[in-house]
């Protein structure tokens, strides 16, 4: 399928219903509204085809901007059109979704994530913890440094109260990653969310909820679940 049959066809999977919650969670115009599951229809045609996924997220449009990052391949991805996307997510769901996925699964991946959990701009810092979080879901354990996952641990522990809204969410996420996937930082990363406790963000007009570090991480180590890598984040 051509760039214009593609949006052509999101067009057409789009419902106001749908329409009005995005809008609830903060996506603006353009955009038409299509279910993640109507959306995953397409990637099939999307999927082979890199320039194709990147024009479809350069449209600006949201859907086509989410099927993008279903569709590309992380490992052709460079670091310049990471940081463009990064750029262009200017709402939660690209930032730790999106872009946070692709850029886990690309070559980039903790060079990104460090850089961009430094930056002042919210959706940036959102995109470099969200990234950092999906690395160590998909990781190896070797392959981690953990001295550097215990500092940023402890710079949870110490600031995330007083972080930026959406960045307290990812931060929490963050701890939630540490204790479920990576098995030698487990108690301390059930230490540190307990410590910190309830994280409050505002959702808006949703009836999202902030999920419970403590509580996530209990719930996977009776699952038996920590430390089972997965094999994708892009979701």
């Amino acid at each position: 399928m051509t760039y214009e049959e593609i949006m052509q066809r999101l067009e057409e999977l789009g419902t106001e219903q749908t329409k009005r919650i995005y809008m609830n969670h903060g996506v603006k115009e353009p955009f038409f509204g299509v279910k993640i599951g109507d959306m995953k229809k397409l990637v099939k045609y999307v999927k082979k085809n890199h320039e194709l996924a990147l024009r479809l997220y350069d449209s600006g449009n949201h859907d086509a901007m989410y099927l993008a990052g279903l569709s590309v391949n992380p490992k052709l991805m460079s670091k310049e059109t990471l940081k463009d996307w990064a750029g262009k997510a200017y709402w939660y769901m690209p930032a730790e979704y999106t872009v946070a996925g692709v850029a886990a699964e690309s070559e980039y991946a903790l060079e990104l994530a460090r850089e961009w959990i430094e930056l002042d701009e919210e959706m940036m810092a959102v995109c470099g913890w969200s990234t950092y979080a999906n690395v160590l879901s998909i990781t190896p354990d070797e392959e981690l440094d953990l001295d550097e996952i215990r500092g940023l641990l402890n710079r949870v522990r110490n600031s995330v109260h007083d972080e930026r809204n959406r960045v307290r969410y990812v931060m929490n996420g963050f701890v939630i990653s540490v204790g479920s996937y990576v098995p030698a930082l487990h108690e301390e990363a059930m230490d540190i969310a307990e410590s910190i406790g309830k994280v409050h963000v505002d959702v808006g007009n949703t009836a999202c909820k902030v999920p419970l570090a403590a509580t996530y991480i209990k719930k996977m180590a009776e699952k038996d679940r920590v430390g089972v890598k997965r094999k994708t984040v892009i979701c």
